[in-house]
């Protein structure tokens, strides 16, 4: 190298430190890649995103053709600097040349590509796709005597190779961080929705079905004139149709079809029966995943809630999953529910029967759904006794007045935001140990 003159010593020098900047930038930049960006580019027919994607189907084989190009133009700049530095200070110049070829590498060839290669990743990877896709034919021979090696050494620490790691699946959980942080790519309603659909794996159609006691049902034990009052002022669009008790259950009718009968003048008991429909029964701790496509696969809209010996605890419909995934049917979006009455005092009036998810998602507490499914189960489970009406007690940060106890279970409660408290309303999962003063009137 003795008889190159020095500019082009120079100019090499300039060179290799420029293509040691692109290594370094494209491989950051097609690492930090969005892939389901990328792979939405390339089922559009972008062209910079399909080569890319080709590229990336063999992240292995990628690594090792930037980083032997890398390592080439960084060892042989090395050189070339070596060679300058003999040339203009001797042997002293070795060690000045290795400080300041270090710096500049640092700078120029690293921090400064790969910063400016995390903030424009998708026009560098694309940019640089043209350039790795030749060469990868090009460089195949050393590249896969690379691999081969590089293999060989992760068989001995019992190390799969990273092809048996390329699928990205994502689990429940983090998916609904990527919804989350879509920010306003997504409507806040459909991110809202989206959780909502996740959400469903985890809870069951014991948490949010009709209690036994609400189920507005028909026994044909009744006098038939009961029977057509209820038929007609009901506000349901199917019933459940019994005999005697609710666990002997008939089935279930459909009022527009009953509507249709009476309108005909041929409705009668006889016609009834008739018209009813086998009931359907949900086990008890089916999760409303499952269930919502068991609906969908028996066609029904309405089923009955069982525990392990039949007995009945609830009734569901497809309205109440389809709620939890889109909110209430109401005109209102921040409505409350019907069992949960906003006061003008600030209070709430609360049905014993309301769900404790519905308590957590009006009034911001988080009781867990683990123990009782309504708010009566969780005043009983509490008091371990039925209270008397006026009872008063304290619950995240809420005083719970017991209005109205019937047949052994609190009906209806009222709930009073306590004022002029700074306590955290998630501290507790309960109530304190004590009613407050004046718990009984």
């Amino acid at each position: 190298m003795n008889t190159i003159p020095l500019s082009v010593l120079f100019g090499s020098l300039v060179l290799l430190i420029l293509m040691s900047g692109f290594f370094s930038g494209s491989e950051t930049a097609l690492m930090s890649l969005n892939r389901y960006r990328l792979r939405h580019l390339a089922k559009n027919g972008h062209k910079g995103a399909i080569r890319t994607a080709k590229l990336l189907q063999t992240p292995d084989r990628l690594i090792s053709l930037i980083l032997l190009g890398n390592n080439f133009v960084n060892i042989l700049a090395s050189a070339i600097a070596t060679v300058i530095a003999l040339r203009l200070l001797g042997e002293a110049g070795i060690a000045v040349a290795t400080g300041i070829l270090t710096l500049v590498i640092l700078v120029f060839a690293e921090v400064t590509p790969k910063t400016l290669a995390t903030l424009r990743a998708e026009k560098i990877a694309f940019f640089a796709s043209h350039i790795y896709t030749p060469l990868m034919v090009i460089a195949w021979p050393v590249v896969r005597v690379i691999n081969w090696i590089a293999k060989a050494l992760l068989g001995l620490f019992n190390v799969s190779s990273a092809q048996d790691h390329l699928e990205e699946n994502l689990s429940s959980a983090e998916f609904a961080t990527v919804v989350n942080e879509a920010g306003g790519l997504i409507p806040e309603r459909h991110r809202e929705m989206l959780l909502n659909i996740l959400d469903l794996e985890q809870v069951s159609v014991d948490d949010i079905m009709v209690p036994r006691n609400d189920i507005m049902a028909i026994d044909l034990d009744d006098s038939w004139d009961e029977i057509l009052q209820q038929i007609t002022n009901s506000s349901h669009g199917r019933l459940l149709v019994y005999r005697e008790n609710i666990d002997n259950v008939v089935g279930f009718i459909y009022l527009r079809k009953m509507l249709d009968a009476m309108r005909s003048g041929n409705f009668d008991r006889k016609a009834l029966e008739s018209r009813i429909r086998d009931a359907y029964f949900i086990p008890e701790g089916t999760s409303l995943t499952v269930q919502l496509l068991n609906y969908q696969r028996e066609k029904r809209r309405i089923g009955l809630v069982v525990d392990e010996y039949g007995d009945i605890l609830g009734l569901l419909t497809l309205e109440d999953i389809l709620e939890e995934i889109v909110g209430e049917f109401n005109n209102d979006p921040a409505a409350a529910p019907d069992e949960i009455r906003p006061q003008p005092d600030g209070s709430f009036l609360v049905d014993g029967t309301t769900q404790i998810r519905n308590l957590n998602r009006v009034l911001k507490w988080s009781l867990s759904n683990n123990g009782p499914k309504t708010l009566n189960g969780i005043v009983l489970e509490h008091l371990e006794s039925f209270p008397e009406q006026g009872s008063m007690f304290r619950l995240h940060d809420h005083t719970i007045e017991i209005l109205d106890v019937e047949e052994n279970r609190v009906s209806q409660l009222r709930v009073t935001p306590l004022s002029g408290n700074g306590a955290d309303a998630t501290e507790s999962e309960g109530f304190d140990g004590e009613q407050a003063a004046g718990g009984r009137r």
